[in-house]
């Protein structure tokens, strides 16, 4: 074991140096359990409390939902028969929900989305319709069948989503912040530090505890003294050392104390998170899948992205002739802005966006450049090049509208990586040009994260990313979690 040198001071509570501890052993009172990370002290009380809390609300939610499908199922059609025996369902999709483990995900993760969840949530939805649809003798419900079926499999899925995500909000404005405790290198700290204080997730980084290749493991009872002083929650693991057995070290003596653990993989800024484990003689691996997408994918993705860009120019078809008119009757210069952008593979294509700014908006960049609030891309909050009606295009994103043009001809994909100007792209090298093996997207993980906040490098990161782990459900979850991100405006 090595020493604990320093605390470092991260969040908005102040933390006092420490002194140097000496070497010691496990605390008897643990003894061989503690070593072997399967005790849990007193300190985990209030984070069980926690965990019961929200996995009681999901439950709740749960049962009211598949209720309120049941209800819908007897008063929108006629034939429909209540009897009090249908409501066997209802703990019924509690157990299922239970076997599936979505009541213990949100212990595990910072993030608690029901987005992610939503397919397994679907198998829970079609799994109590078949049920119900075996036993509606029974139940004195008429035979389910056809756009019954249907409906009921639909009514309860959604009622399940919008039960969950409901619950879980208000569990996370019940609860208090999550307090977690990074332990890494002072970039691992500081990055953790900055992305939950910039994230909508229910936690703080309250401190950091360094440690090195040099000194990559902790004193057991002054992290013990540390965690119960502070009131740690979780702590977050930045693996410094190559060596798999003091990672382990740090998770076993995490775990001892009893709070939440979460380990921030340096092999997953590579391969990404989409592999699969394999188990041969005792012995895991990881498979990971080739980079790039075969022609399959790419066929599927093409024709997802013809078919919404079509739908999309449809729909918005009154609504681009409005800002058409009201482009040329705010400013004078031409309707749409082009400008060349990187695509796949590195192939140069003209984007198209509904002109934002006065005419000499190019040529007045470079006595801005002072200005500029980001590393590597140009962003200026206030520019004073932005009409009046630009103004407005931005904030709403509706500047974006005729990029579903360059989606209908092939030149971007509906998600995909941020299409970057020539002199941007210019200054990505290395691994992280993989982005361009993907078409370019009208939005992507950079848009829903903040493009204005990110840095250009680690932008680059994020893209290459995505290409690495795509798959058309991501593309989907993108997709609807850019519709909240541009309403709340959160891009500016």
């Amino acid at each position: 074991m090595t020493l604990i040198d320093e605390l470092v001071q991260v969040g908005d509570h102040p933390l006092p140096r420490t002194r140097r501890f000496r070497r010691s052993t496990v605390p008897r009172a643990f003894g061989r359990r503690a070593e072997l990370g399967l005790s849990e002290g007193r300190e985990s009380q209030k984070v069980r409390h926690r965990e019961i809390s929200y996995r009681r609300i999901l439950a709740l939610a749960d049962v009211i939902a598949v209720a309120v499908a049941l209800l819908g199922l007897v008063v929108l059609f006629p034939k429909a028969v209540f009897n009090p025996g249908m409501l066997v369902i209802l703990p019924f999709v509690v157990i299922v929900a239970k076997v599936f483990g979505v009541y213990e995900r949100d212990e595990l993760v910072l993030k608690k989305t029901t987005l992610d969840e939503a397919p397994v949530l679907m198998q829970i939805a079609g799994l109590t319709t078949l049920i119900l649809w075996l036993t509606h003798d029974g139940l004195s419900v008429w035979s389910l069948e056809g756009v019954e079926v249907v409906w009921t499999w639909t009514a309860m899925f959604g009622a399940l989503f919008v039960a969950r995500a409901s619950s879980r909000r208000l569990a996370a404005a019940i609860s208090s912040v999550e307090r977690c405790l990074v332990v890494g290198d002072m970039d691992a700290i500081e990055t953790v530090a900055r992305k939950l204080s910039t994230s909508r997730v229910n936690a703080k980084v309250i401190a950091g505890l360094p440690v090195s290749e040099r000194r990559p493991t902790l004193e057991e009872d002054a992290f013990r003294e540390m965690v119960r002083h502070h009131a740690i929650e979780r702590v977050i693991i930045a693996p410094v050392s190559t060596d798999a057995a003091d990672t382990l070290e740090l998770i076993r003596l995490v775990k001892a104390v009893g709070v939440r653990v979460s380990l921030l993989p340096r092999l997953l800024e590579v391969v990404g998170s989409s592999v699969e484990f394999d188990n041969v003689g005792g012995l895991t691996m990881l498979g990971v899948r080739r980079f790039g997408l075969p022609r399959s994918s790419r066929l599927a993705k093409r024709a997802f992205d013809l078919v919404g860009s079509t739908l999309g120019l449809i729909a918005i078809a009154p609504l681009f002739a409005a800002i058409v008119v009201a482009i040329r009757l705010d400013s004078r210069g031409p309707v749409f802005f082009r400008q060349t952008r990187v695509g796949r593979e590195g192939r140069h294509f003209e984007i198209f966006k509904f002109r934002s700014m006065c005419l000499d908006a190019e040529d007045r960049k470079a006595a801005l450049l002072h200005l500029n609030e980001s590393s590597g891309l140009f962003k200026i909050s206030n520019d004073p090049r932005i009409t009046r009606v630009g103004r407005l295009l931005r904030k709403t994103s509706l500047d974006e509208l005729p990029q579903l043009i360059n989606v209908w001809r092939g030149d971007m994909s509906l998600v995909g990586p941020r299409p970057l100007v020539v002199d941007e792209d210019a200054q990505v090298a290395g691994f992280d040009r993989g982005r361009l093996a993907l078409t370019p997207g009208m939005t992507g993980h950079w848009q829903i994260l903040g493009s204005a906040r990110i840095p250009m490098e680690e932008m680059v990161g994020i893209d290459y990313l995505y290409v690495a782990n795509w798959s058309l459900w991501t593309d989907v979850k993108i997709l609807v979690r850019t519709v909240p991100y541009i309403l709340s405006r959160r891009g500016l």
